[in-house]
């Protein structure tokens, strides 16, 4: 094979990739500009109707989506700035720093992982009430302002990335922990901190199952706000799609604004693994 022909073949195959990964976007699209009878026909739609302004205005309205769309930026971009700045910290004491039961702590840390959320509901719905703090956005963003795979990913990174010359040589000229952080420990895990800050972001944009026990439906985040729209007899799929898809629109313009610094920074980071 060429190497025209090998180039062809590989866009070839990145377009039907990249067709496949927005098929689901589109579809929610497509669905959203229908109505509920639209969706139910056989064969199913593929493509827009003429709904879909109205749509988007019903559950704009209906889900109090303005005010979930802000709560759930809040929420995402406090979380993800928490988790990425301990996660570091912890990481990088875990990576080159010495002290005792380093490996048990590190060990209880990655055990943390293991424990499936649905355990701790019940004891932190309790701590919440007792702090007075159901409905409120404080009881989503703390309980997850660290995660053990974040200082598990930070600490696997800068064992790495990371020379112990360097942290030592920082010392030596007299600088101070919080200094040796700042102006050596960030920018090498620059890299690591970007795909991180993506991946809680995404995550956190995206949780359902604590915000919809701890929230309700006068201060909601975005997937809380959606389960109001499936109320009803007989739920109105469209709108519920045009909920939706007012939902993933935020991430999408994340992507795209940042999309360029989060793929240099995880290129950034394969070179120097």
């Amino acid at each position: 094979m060429t190497g025209r022909a090998a180039g062809g073949a590989a866009y070839g195959a990145l377009g039907l990739l990249t067709a496949v990964s927005l098929f689901p976007l589109v579809w929610t699209a497509v669905a959203a500009s229908g109505t509920g009878g639209r969706l139910a026909r056989t064969p199913p739609p593929l493509w827009f109707g003429d709904r879909l302004p109205e749509n988007l205005a019903v559950a704009w309205t209906d889900a109090n989506m303005g005010l979930a769309l802000l709560n759930t930026a809040f929420v995402a971009g406090t979380v993800a700035a928490g988790t990425v700045l301990f996660s570091t910290l912890a990481g990088f004491a875990f990576a080159k720093l010495r002290f005792r039961f380093r490996g048990a702590l590190l060990l209880v840390v990655v055990g943390t992982m293991m424990v499936p959320p649905q355990l701790s509901v019940v004891p932190l719905f309790m701590l919440v009430a007792e702090l007075s703090w159901t409905d409120r956005l404080q009881a989503v963003v703390l309980p997850a302002l660290v995660s053990g795979f974040g200082v598990f990913f930070m600490r696997q990174y800068l064992v790495r990335a990371l020379p112990s010359e360097l942290v030592e040589a920082a010392r030596v000229d007299g600088a101070g922990a919080l200094r040796v952080v700042w102006h050596v420990v960030f920018p090498v895990a620059r890299p690591a901190m970007a795909v991180l800050a993506m991946l809680t972001f995404v995550m956190s944009w995206n949780d359902f199952f604590w915000p919809v026990i701890a929230l309700t439906q006068d201060n909601p985040t975005v997937q809380v706000a959606l389960t109001g729209l499936g109320r009803g007899y007989v739920p109105d799929q469209a709108v519920i799609m045009a909920g939706a898809l007012l939902g993933t629109l935020p991430l999408l313009l994340v992507f795209v604004v940042f999309g360029r610094q989060i793929v240099g920074g995880i290129m950034q980071g394969a070179v120097k693994g």
